[in-house]
């Protein structure tokens, strides 16, 4: 597999040290050193493969490491962490990214052959060994960076194929019982999408419950087997990212954001904050400001120094 992956590089090669969209719907990249602050949010359901390199990905109480010829995928939104580093001989991290389409999966599941299915688990995210099919659907697909014309024709086809490989392997489970209405996870997801829109909101868990056709017990068991978290760390985690990005973005005062992501108390939040970032609040939004002063600086530079 040497030589797909080699040339999946060399096409990936232009990205940047950031999401890196490619003009391909769906798909993006990314290449190089990331910030922490960067890779700590809410992750889309996507397959992201590691082309060099190697990433840590930390949902909840679990932590999964992957390297070059491994795929991850994510099949629900989770808060998550995540730290990259270089290959081993010191060349930058990259990894490229297709974001799921819902509504192809579920047109892709008629077309699967008998026997495909694995043994399903209960988690929402895991990571396997790349497979010849696999990644030649991915090399087909970014040949369309040098090929934009050929976009719209082409790419719908590399991506079903891409979909239909991974249905085909270890995790296609797990894309199949999203794309089924009534399976435990498809209920949890839909309980998430309430989550992510009302997490300012209280949320009693009876109710949540109750929205996902389960008891009480069930619906927390099923919860956080799906995202290693309960459905209340699930929102605490949702509130503190985007208190985060309020920090960063707005210079809002402490009290005024947490009371803006659904805290009543900023002694609470403020607690609640340092415990997940390691630093307080006011504390951690200057640190981030700081660093994104410093890129900036950075890249002004080396475009300065550009031939």
């Amino acid at each position: 597999m040497n030589e797909p992956l080699n040339e999946l590089r060399a096409l990936a090669a232009r990205a940047e040290n950031r999401r890196t969209e490619t003009g391909i719907p769906r798909v993006f990249m990314v290449q190089g050193a990331i910030p922490e602050h960067e890779l700590a949010g809410v992750y889309e359901p996507m397959v992201n493969l590691i082309l060099r390199g190697g990433k840590s990905m930390t949902v909840g109480e679990q932590t999964l490491h992957y390297d070059p010829a491994t795929y991850f995928v994510m099949s629900v939104d989770l808060p998550a962490a995540g730290v990259v580093k270089p290959d081993a001989d010191g060349s930058p991290y990259l990894a490229i990214a297709l974001t799921l389409d819902a509504s192809l999966l579920v047109e892709l599941l008629s077309a699967l052959p008998p026997g495909t299915e694995h043994a399903p688990q209960d988690r929402a995210f895991s990571v396997a060994a790349i497979t010849p099919p696999l990644l030649d659907a991915w090399v087909r697909m970014l040949r369309l960076l040098d090929q934009p014309q050929d976009v719209p024709a082409l790419a719908p086809a590399y991506e079903r194929e891409i979909l239909y490989r991974v249905l085909q392997g270890p995790m296609g489970w797990m894309l199949r019982h999203i794309a089924t209405p009534d399976t435990a996870l498809a209920r949890v997801n839909r309980i998430i999408q309430r989550i992510r829109r009302d997490f300012a909101l209280p949320l009693p868990i009876e109710e949540l419950a109750n929205d996902a056709a389960m008891s009480v017990s069930a619906f927390h068991r099923h919860f956080k087997a799906v995202t290693t978290l309960s459905p209340l760390q699930y929102q605490k985690q949702l509130r503190l990212l985007q208190a985060r990005k309020l920090l960063v973005a707005s210079g809002t005062s402490v009290t005024a954001v947490a009371h803006e992501v659904g805290y009543e108390s900023s002694t609470q939040f403020s607690r609640e904050y340092g415990r997940a970032f390691g630093l307080p609040p006011a504390k951690d939004a200057a640190r981030i400001a700081a660093s994104m002063k410093s890129r900036a600086q950075a890249h002004g530079d080396e475009n300065a120094n550009a031939p």
